[in-house]
């Protein structure tokens, strides 16, 4: 008899290979998604975002004061993880902004969804608790106003199309 063994990896596995939310879920991933763990979705809750591998920079931008520490998974490996297949990522926020961002950004520089702010969850109030954001300080082309548009903030929901 042969007998397998995995190791756990804290959270219950699906077969995409996605955990399953065990808190409250702040992200859902949908659209052209190769991995899912809810119905036709990838869902995800605080510590799954923040087990995925993270990535960190410093940064001003145009809406905050001084530059702050920021950390979250780079957005290429989030859609890596879902096995997103699109060149464009439908991003929506809590309070109703949406915009279309080219997949080649993330592939470009290196865009976060920002989880933590100078080392604490980001509030609601102060664009959180996720924000796709760019690292405005490395190059000036990403203060344009076509860049700024798409540093959503209060993310929700990204529809991969």
């Amino acid at each position: 008899m042969l007998t397998l063994s995995f190791p756990l990896m804290g959270l219950a596995e699906t077969a995409g290979g996605l955990g399953l939310p065990s808190g409250p879920v702040i992200l859902t991933i949908s659209g052209n998604i190769a991995h899912t763990n809810v119905g036709s979705d990838a869902q995800f809750d605080r510590a799954m975002l923040a087990a995925l591998p993270q990535h960190a920079f410093e940064t001003g931008t145009p809406w905050t004061e001084g530059r702050n520490h920021y950390r979250g998974p780079l957005m290429r490996e989030l859609l890596a993880q879902v096995g997103a297949d699109s060149d464009t990522v439908h991003v929506a926020a809590l309070n109703g902004y949406e915009a279309d961002i080219p997949v080649s950004d993330f592939e470009d520089y290196d865009v976060i969804l920002a989880l933590a702010k100078d080392g604490d969850a980001i509030p609601i109030r102060e664009y959180g608790p996720l924000w796709v954001l760019y690292p405005f300080d490395q190059d000036d082309v990403l203060l344009s106003e076509k860049v700024r548009f798409r540093a959503v903030w209060q993310v929700m929901h990204i529809n991969v199309r």
